[in-house]
This record gives structure tokens, sequence and C-alpha cells, in this order.
């Protein structure tokens, strides 16, 4: 109707004044209304709603009601449904809605789709390879590649190839990463494919290099990479999403990455720096106790005459802690990366002959800069004595509290091939989407409505469409495998730490059969601050006040993890590599919040009446906790050794601790349970020197091996 006309116009224009007047107002519409005349014509409405979005989100939009799964993006629909729709929503010609229509019955209307999915095929055979790759389309790829292999005089040898039109492509990929424009997923997808590329012409140059040793005796070694650089997981860590996806990465942009996989010697890191002729080293690791092996292998490059820059990344790593403990023991570059974009600007720069000494020198400067912080932080830092810390701690009135429930048995329950579809529910997707480096800005940070952030929105979306396809997969054809295990034993605490007794033993009579040995917060708080200096002993009854008390335990891990992603990694399929190790991981967690909801509600049944969703667990509204050892509120891993021998969860499960007390496999979780409903989670914080001399004398260890442990804590400088 003509009186229509100008509807998309205005509510593009009174967003924008709205924006502008009203500075705090959100703005969402729904934008079945603007393509209703068009339905039955699928097609047609998802270039409508593409195109007014395209423009309305530029105006201030900031949510539209929309089926975003149909989504197309702006540049990718056909030139001339683009330009029927541009003429529409802005009103531009009186005829647009009849050319539109006519439009749509000489193309076709429910099935077809407003992508151009094949024009792209009519090119030369470059720009195929090139797009094939920016698109992560795996389709043609072979016989494209096969198609430039066969022009011999244009491509005489197959390195031609790989180092015109897919190195081409690949420097495209990286050039949309770096500026923002193309997001993790895709890159990934994108190396994939080059893989696949490679992958083909790998037996044709290896028959080359054949026949030229024949001919002449001898081969001249050939290097098209910007560089090479060796990764690995450092020795005692499993962790390596992080790490491989940094690999593809530094693939995607010209560099040859030796990947030593996880828990690597500091000796077999060296030794493949040398052979390789490597130009940087890059360390990984997510636990706290391969900070220390960092160290190690900085100090032995350093006592080797290694001269070869050193990256730091991980999710125990910092810029601070690479300042003050690392770069001191290395006089090579030693540099924190704090993730897989920022990775090929630094590799980039440290080989760069015009860039690499003054780019070394600012980063010398800097962290000189951060470690007269760090130590000036430490002079300022003020901590209460132990004794007062603990007379500071939380108090409870246990005689006027009700008294502890009993755990429905006392000792262990394994829980074997656990039903992988109970959990899919319980999954919190927000860590996936951070692996995936997709991140919605405010106020679309979280899930789900990080589908709607404006620009990695799509992107979350289709990632998570992948997500859910492969769940199924691995659960219908059972592919993963669940275990874990649950314990419980009477407890009592004794100051900072937790014994635990058998089932008919008098506590205030019998010797524990175990204890949790616990860290007491020390820093100074706020003067007016009324809140206490926490321990987890806190929230167990204390052996003198009479009362009978609990703790309990689990370990739950997801297994076939590992071997999935490695016949995915095989295959040249880094996308589902990844994607399976995050899955994996999802689960574990998970399967830890399941079985908690579970021992609150059945089988320690101190919460039998508790009804909470979902969202209400993210939010930790339910009573009781689940420390984790290794976690803020007891930083020290040594306590899993504990766990381990109480409830012999190595033998009931699988789940191992490697040397430096990572799980193994790393999709697992484990920890304590207690049931106080005053019971809250906190970090421990820094600790003095009194109680770290304390903690060694009550776990009879000597002081140099707390610090070791709990090095990241410390309070003051051991060096």
């Amino acid at each position: 109707m003509e009186e229509h006309n100008l509807y998309a116009i205005n509510f593009i224009h009174a967003t924008k004044v709205i924006k502008e007047t009203l500075p705090g107002a959100r703005i969402s519409g729904g934008l079945s209304n603007l393509s209703f005349s068009f339905r039955g014509m699928e097609a047609i409405r998802e270039a409508m709603h593409g195109v007014f979005l395209y423009h309305a989100i530029k105006s201030g939009m900031d949510m539209g009601i929309v089926n975003a799964g149909n989504l197309p993006v702006y540049d990718d629909i056909h030139k001339e449904l683009l330009q029927l729709c541009e003429d529409l929503i802005w009103n531009k010609d009186p005829e647009a809605t009849e050319k539109l229509l006519r439009y749509a019955q000489t193309q076709g209307t429910g099935g077809k789709k407003v992508i151009q999915t094949d024009e792209w095929r009519s090119g030369p055979v470059e720009e195929r390879l090139e797009y094939a790759l920016v698109k992560g389309i795996e389709k043609h790829i072979i016989e494209d590649t096969e198609e430039a292999r066969l022009n011999q005089k244009k491509y005489p040898r197959p390195l031609n190839i790989i180092e015109g039109p897919l190195m081409n492509g690949m420097k495209i990929v990286g050039d949309l990463f770096g500026a923002g424009k193309m997001f993790l997923p895709q890159v990934i997808k994108s190396a994939r494919v080059m893989k696949k590329a490679v992958g083909h012409l790998i037996p044709f140059m290896e028959k080359e290099r054949e026949e030229t040793r024949v001919l002449n005796g001898t081969v001249e070694e050939e290097d098209p990479y910007q560089g090479t650089i060796v990764l690995a997981t450092v020795k005692g860590d499993v962790h390596d999403i992080g790490k491989n996806i940094v690999g593809v990465v530094l693939g995607c942009n010209n560099f040859r990455v030796i990947d030593l996989g996880v828990m690597t010697p500091c000796d077999k890191i060296l030794k493949a720096a040398l052979d390789h002729k490597a130009d940087i080293i890059g360390l990984s690791g997510l636990i706290t106790p391969s900070l220390d092996e960092m160290i190690f292998v900085a100090k032995e490059m350093e006592r080797l005459a290694i001269r070869i820059p050193l990256l730091i990344g991980g999710a125990t790593t910092s810029k601070t802690h690479t300042a003050v403990k690392i770069a001191p023991r290395y006089s090579a570059p030693v540099i924190h990366v704090l993730d897989a974009s920022k990775s090929v600007v630094v590799c980039s720069q440290l080989l760069d002959e015009n860039l690499k000494d003054e780019y070394f020198e600012e980063i010398m400067e800097e962290y000189e800069d951060i470690r007269q912080d760090h130590y000036e932080s430490l002079k300022e830092r003020r901590y209460l004595p132990l004794s007062q810390a603990r007379k500071s701690g939380f108090q409870m009135d246990w005689l006027s509290e009700p008294h502890p429930v009993k755990p429905t048995f006392i000792g262990t329950q394994v829980f074997e091939d656990y039903d992988l579809q109970k959990l899919v529910d319980y999954i919190d997707w927000k860590p996936f989407f951070d692996v995936w480096q997709l991140r919605g800005k405010y106020p679309n940070r979280g899930f789900p409505k990080i589908f709607n952030d404006k620009t990695v929105g799509g992107e979350a979306r289709k990632v998570y469409d992948d997500a859910h396809n492969m769940l199924n997969t691995l659960i219908s054809q059972k592919k993963l495998r669940a275990r874990g295990v649950v314990g419980f034993w009477p407890a009592q605490s004794i100051q900072d730490d937790i014994h635990l007794y058998a089932e008919a033993a008098v506590p205030q009579a019998a010797e524990p059969i175990a204890t949790f040995y616990g860290l007491r917060q020390q820093a100074e708080k706020d003067s007016a601050s009324t809140e206490p200096y926490y321990c987890l002993s806190d929230f167990i009854a204390p052996l003198h006040s009479g009362i009978r008390d609990y703790l309990g335990l689990f370990a739950v891990a997801c297994f076939g993890v590992e071997e999935l992603s490695k016949a995915y990694e095989d295959d040249g399929d880094d996308y589902s590599s990844i994607m399976v190790k995050a899955l994996g991981d999802r689960l574990a967690e998970a399967f830890a919040e399941e079985l908690h909801e579970r021992v609150r509600r059945e089988l320690w049944a101190y919460c039998g009446s508790e009804q909470l969703d979902v969202a209400d667990l993210r939010r930790l509204r339910y009573k009781g906790i689940r420390p984790a050892p290794g976690y803020p509120s007891q930083p020290d891993h040594t306590e899993k050794l504990t766990m381990w021998r109480l409830a012999d969860i190595e033998q009931s499960t699988g789940i191992r601790l490697t040397e430096s007390l990572a799980m193994a496999p790393a999709s697992a979780v484990s920890g304590l349970y207690f049931s106080n409903l005053k019971s809250k989670y906190f970090a421990v914080g820094k600790i003095s020197k009194d109680q770290v001399e304390d903690y060694a004398l009550r776990k009879n260890i000597s002081v140099a091996e707390v610090e070791k442990w709990l090095g990241p804590i410390l309070g003051y400088d051991t060096d």
C-alpha cells in the first residue's frame, strides 16, 4: 500500500533521533511486519530483513525479532536482489514492489537462497581458490587445486600454487581477522580448506623432490614460510585448546608451526627448536604449577645460550608474572601473548629485521615498569598476622544453627557411563564462546544475548549450531563417555584444617583417616569492613563443638575427547578438533553442575526441596559450595592428592593426576562439597610468610615446597 511506503525509512530515522535524544534508550523491532506482504517468498523476506538490519543497526537499533539463523550477510546478497531491496526500503522507486514480485516469480520463491552461492565458480581458478579459502568452502577445493596444478605453464611446480593463490587467500584471511572483520571460527574453517589443498599437493611435491634428488644427487631445501614456531604445552599440563587455536591462526598467516602437543618436557622443546631451526618458541599452560615449568624452560634456554624469542600464553599466565618471574631469567625476548589474534602481530614484529630491535626494546621498558610497580605494591600491602586473621575468621553459633544433615551414604559412589543427554541443558555456553574468541558487547555479553550482538552475533549463532550438531552426533553415536565419583565422610574442623573420620568413629577419640589443609585470607581489609577473614574450615563444625558434620568430594570427566580430537586433526579438520575439545570441557563442567544438584537434592539431600533453573545455578543461588583445589578458595593443587587417595579416584574413574597435578583427561572437574547453608565462595588472595611457615608445619613439608606450589599467592618475593 502506498501509505506504507515510508514505514521502513521512518523507523530508521526515528531510531536515530531516539538514540541522539535519549542515549540510554534501547530499541527493538519485529522484522516480520516489514516483509509480511511477501509471505511464502522466504528468500525475498530474508534479503529484506538483511538489508533493513544493515541500515537500522547503523542508526542504533539494538535488537531485531527475527530468525537469526536465516539472515544473509549484506555483502553476500545477490546484487540484483540487493538493489531491489534497497529501492523498496528507501522508497527510491514507485515500482519497487512490482519489480521485487517479478524477481521472485522468475528466480523462485520458497526454496532459493538469497546468497550468491555459485557465481564465484565461473571465475579463474586463482579467484576460486582464494574465495574458497576466505569463505571456508571445502566442496571444490581438491578439483580447483588440481586444475591449477595441471596448468604447468603458469605453475610449473606444486609449490608455486601454495606460494601463489593459496597464500594469497590466507593473507586475505589473516588481514580480515586482524581487522576484526573475520572471526576465529571462520579462520579455522579457512585453515581446514588450506590443509586439504596442501594435502592434495604434497604427494606431487614429494615426487618432484625425489626426481630432483635422483637427477642432481641433492635437494635444495625450500622454505616458503614467514618463520618457524615451536609450540608446546609444558610438562605436567594437559590443556591445549588455546595453543591449538594459536597454531591454526599462525598457520593461516604463513608461519610454519611445529606443535609438540601436551605434557612436553623442557629438553624435548629445546631439541625441537634446534632441530627445526625455530625462530620463536611458544609455551602454554593452564594450571598454576605450569608457571614454574615456564621459568625452568627460560632458565635452561639462558644456560644453553639459546637466543630464540620466547612467547608465554595460557589461562594461568599474565603479563605481570611474565615480566616479574620469567623475563629476568632470559636475556632474549620474553613476551606474554594474550590470545591468538595478538600472536600474529607479536611474531611478525619479532621476525621483521626492521622492527624487531625496537619492538624488543619497547617490551623491555614496559616489563621493567611492570616489575617496579609490582615490587612497590608488595611494599604497600598489609597483612594480618595469622593468629589475628584466625580470630577474625567467619564465626557461627553452631549450637543455635540447624544441625548438619547426614548424607544418604558414607563412602563413595561411582557413576559409570553417565547419560550425556541429561547434561546438555546444564551446559554453560559463555566459556564455549570465549574459546572461539566471540565476545558480545554490553548488553549482549552473555548467552543467549550474544546472538543479538551486531558484530559477533551471526558467527556466534553459526558456531553454536555447529556445536549442537556435533553434540547430537557425539551423544547418539556414544563417541564420548562420562564417568565420575562422589564421596561423603564425617568431618570436623580444627582451626584451618578439616579432619575426616571413618563412619563408626567418635571424632574426639579417633585418628582422622584424612586431613584437608586450609588457607586463610590475610590481606588487610578496609578498616570500615566487617567482612571476616575466610578459610574453608570455617564452614565445618569444630571438633570441640560436639556437633557431627560432614564433607563431600567429587571428580568427573568426559572420556574419548583426546582421541576424537586427534582423529579430526589427523584428517586436517582443525575446526572439528577444537570443537570436540571445547564441548568436552563444557560437558565435564555440566556434569559437575548436574551432579552437585543431585547431591543437594538426593545424595546428601540437605536441600531436598530445591527448585532452581539453570540460570539460577549460573548465578550461584544454590545452597552450599563445591570449591576446587588449585582455585581461589584453596589455591593449593596438592590437596588433590588427598582426594585421590581417599576416594581411590584413579582406580574407580580412570581420572589420573599428572606430575603437576593437572587432571587427565583434560575435560575433568573435581572439588569438595560443603553443605553449610552459610558457606560461600571466596578468594584467599595473597598470604604472608607466617602462614606459609605454619602451613608447611601442618602438612609436614618444607617451606620451599609450599612456596613452589603457592607461588602466585605469595605476598612476598622469594628471589
